[in-house]
Parts: structure tokens; C-alpha cells; sequence
């Protein structure tokens, strides 16, 4: 495993923690990684209001964007039930910025490495 995953694993390890998920009791934590090698966290909400959740994925781009960065290299996403796919509502979020990203799966041994246009193909775009 490269050393840069080792410590994206560690970081979604230590904020999954975070996660409000009170309804699915199924905490879900992801790790950004920007082409400048900044780092942004994320973690599922979810809300009595069910389409008012958020996964960790977009709270992570989300959180990324609203500081300037729209370059990510890689997502790491992290749950107690692994591997865990994005969504794809995430998926779509992703592909606005970048189809080569690398999704990163972590599966209770190793990390899986996919790129985000294998597990999404078709994107929708205007």
C-alpha cells in the first residue's frame, strides 16, 4: 500500500468517529486529496428528512470547493461495512471535476484502486 494511502486510511479511520448517522447506523467517512496534496474530510449526515442526507464524499468535495480547490487527485472512502461504493449522486458530483480521479476502496485488508470512469462511464454532462 503507498504510504500517501496509508494515511488517507488513517485520517477516514479517525474522523469516521464524526459521522451523525443515527437512522442507518451506517458511518461513512471519505478523505480528499487535491492535486496540491491538500487534504479534506468528510462524513455521512444524515437527517430525519432522509433526502436531506449527505454522504461523506460530497461533504468532502463540498468542503474542498468552498475553500478554492476544484483539482483532486484521489477520494478514500472508509465504513464499517467495506468495501463501500460511492452513490451516484457522488459520482455525478465527481465527474464534474474529473473522470481520471482515483476512488479508493477500502476493503478490511487492502485498499482497492478504481478510477472514477470505470465505476462511472456515463456521466451526464451539458
Amino acid at each position: 500500500m503507498k504510504q500517501n494511502h496509508k494515511k488517507l486510511l488513517k485520517i477516514a479511520k479517525e474522523v469516521l468517529k464524526n459521522s451523525y448517522s443515527p437512522y442507518s447506523n451506517f458511518k461513512v467517512s471519505a478523505v480528499l486529496l487535491t492535486e496540491e496534496n491538500k487534504i479534506f474530510t468528510g462524513i455521512n449526515i444524515e437527517n430525519a428528512s432522509y433526502g436531506l442526507t449527505l454522504c461523506a464524499e460530497r461533504v468532502a468535495i463540498f468542503k474542498a470547493i468552498s475553500e478554492g480547490y476544484k483539482n483532486f487527485k484521489a477520494i478514500l472512502i472508509y465504513a464499517d461495512k467495506n468495501p463501500c461504493y460511492p452513490c451516484g449522486a457522488c459520482l455525478q458530483v465527481m465527474a464534474e471535476f474529473d473522470e481520471d480521479m482515483e476512488i479508493l476502496l477500502f476493503d478490511g485488508k487492502k485498499i482497492l484502486k478504481k478510477k472514477l470512469k470505470d465505476l462511472y462511464p456515463f456521466a451526464f454532462s451539458i
